[in-house]
């Protein structure tokens, strides 16, 4: 195989690995904040039916 072709391909393997390590964050903190909304429309949800 060409060296400079292998070279390549392992630079894009090593970018797409910190992709997927940056993805990988970005859905836990997806899923924090889905977390805390649901936190929030339950607490809003209890005053709006405390408050009848």
């Amino acid at each position: 195989m060409d060296p400079e072709l292998l070279e390549r391909i392992t630079a894009r393997c090593a970018e797409l690995d910190e992709l997927e390590a940056q993805l990988a964050e970005v859905r836990a903190e997806w899923d924090e904040l889905a977390v805390a909304e649901r936190a929030q429309v339950a607490s809003m949800l209890r005053q709006v039916g405390g408050g009848r």
